[in-house]
């Protein structure tokens, strides 16, 4: 279902704009740099779902640019048939940051959705976002125009969260197979949560706030959903699950304008908070981010900050646009990878059955999971949350205000390698940087993970039922 979290610049303590959030998916996650790469002319990229899809359809191919954005992601490889890898989005080079969140339409366009539906799906257009966009409005008007040319692959409707350093957008695409889209301009005073995503009031025409195809108001005309003249046009209502904000988005935009009323303001720690929060993050979450929309004078300086799982349990560390590499133990593993379960590291039976090998390779295997190591520690925390929480979430949150107190000089000290000319050492202290907070966190979950285990086997309190325990959560 995932969820994403907005704060306009105006109400942070630094100025900054901020987009954070996480992916609800139980397959394997895995994070990545994806270089600029340039792309011959003709070269096609298959999109859409397939015929094994929940909501099944055709799969398609159409143009790839002929240039793709250096960008940080996170990957994972299964969703409901939809093709692998997926991914809820993260930053690009030009600063524009996206998130995915689930938006369900209304019954009855998830009826008429057709059953060969075809064109890009949700993680398509994340993809394409992060890969061509410059500013978030170009990145509404490319899921616009794709939508328009090629058709949405739906699985019951979807959101996105597309965001720069001046402003954001919130972009519902509907099921149906009506090309349905709309999008709502956030600001510097702005704080939205989606968790579904969600867009209430339009007016009759697009404007710089509300985005929308020519024909969406006659779509719900003619279906009977809207009369001429029948008082605000209510998307949430009309095409959507008619609920508006959910308990948990209230909750937390609420929460975040109180801090936001105060002299100090919305700080980073608040923000980490706000996807950190038991009440709001649990098993379910895949991983966690936090992204500073900023604009430095060298792209390489762009970064997001990143946790292996849901960050209740886990830390945020800095992962730069410009550094070459994130450690083995951060990458894919086997580990609730789909279709793992079947396969070898061996190639003995590679001439019988192709499929018999494993997609991760070898060496990657032979590394550390963090994703398997804390979820470890996260789910002895959830066994005994009294005092373990408080401990391990305590550690955390101290790893990372000490990370962020180290970092302005490491970035200072890459800008000004970068100002001369010298991108091989700016490249190589943001790698060492974050690499080493990164594999040191590791450690620490792993003899933290140690400690825990050992005292809950020792007070008996290792839970053998079938019935998971879990902090309580809103949604």
């Amino acid at each position: 279902m995932s969820y994403g979290l907005y704060i306009g610049s105006n109400l942070t303590a630094d100025g900054i704009a901020y987009l954070a959030g996480y992916g609800d998916e139980p397959s394997s996650h895995w994070l990545e740099i994806c270089p600029r790469a340039a792309h011959a002319a003709g070269t096609k990229v298959t999109v859409g779902v397939t015929p094994e899809a929940d909501m099944p359809g055709r799969l398609i191919e159409i143009p790839q640019a002929s240039e793709t954005a250096r960008n940080i992601r996170v990957s994972y490889s299964y969703f409901r048939g939809v093709p692998a890898p997926l991914t809820n989005g993260g930053l690009n080079e030009y600063g524009v940051a996206v998130r995915d969140i689930w938006s369900t339409s209304r019954a009855e366009l998830i009826a008429m959705t057709p059953k060969e539906q075809t064109g890009p799906n949700y993680s398509d257009l994340a993809r394409f976002v992060l890969e061509q966009a410059r500013t978030a409005r170009e990145g509404v008007e490319l899921i616009g125009r794709l939508i328009e040319e090629y058709g949405y692959s739906t699985y019951g409707g979807n959101s996105h969260i597309i965001a720069d350093s001046r402003e954001a957008w919130v972009v519902i695409e509907f099921a149906g197979g009506k090309k349905l889209w709309v999008a709502e301009r956030l600001g510097s005073d702005s704080i939205r949560a989606s968790r579904p995503g969600y867009i209430g009031v339009v007016p009759e025409k697009p404007t710089e706030t509300f985005l929308f195809p020519a024909h969406f108001f006659d779509t719900a005309i003619e279906q009977g959903w809207y009369e001429p003249g029948g008082g605000s046009f209510d998307v949430n209502r009309i095409y959507g699950d008619g609920k508006g904000p959910w308990a948990g988005a209230s909750w937390i935009e609420a929460e975040m304008r109180r801090r936001a009323a105060r002299p100090e303001k919305i700080s980073l720690e608040d923000i980490f908070w706000a996807i950190s929060t038991e009440r709001l993050t649990g098993d379910t979450a895949g991983y966690g981010q936090v992204v500073p929309l900023t604009d430095p004078r060298h792209t390489e300086l762009r970064m997001m900050w990143h946790a292996p799982i849901g960050p209740v349990t886990a830390p945020l560390l800095p992962v730069f646009m410009g550094q070459d590499d994130v450690p083995l133990s951060y990458g894919p593993h086997r580990y609730l990878t789909f279709g793992e379960s079947h396969r070898f590291l061996d190639r003995r039976k590679e001439l019988g059955d192709k499929d018999s090998v494993s997609i991760i390779p070898q060496g990657a295997e032979s590394a550390r999971s963090a994703v398997q190591s804390f979820k470890r520690l996260m789910h002895l925390v959830f066994q005994k949350p009294e005092p373990l929480f408080a401990e391990i979430s305590g550690h955390w949150r101290l790893v990372e205000q000490r990370t962020n107190a180290a970092l302005t000089k490491t970035v200072a000290a890459a800008g000004l390698l970068l100002d001369g000319g010298q991108g091989d050492l700016a490249r190589h202290i943001l790698t060492a940087f974050s690499c080493n907070r990164l594999e040191e966190a590791l450690h620490d979950c792993e003899a933290l993970a140690e400690a825990a285990y050992v005292r809950l086997r020792a007070q008996d309190a290792l839970n053998m039922t079938t019935k998971p325990l879990a902090m309580q959560q809103i949604w």
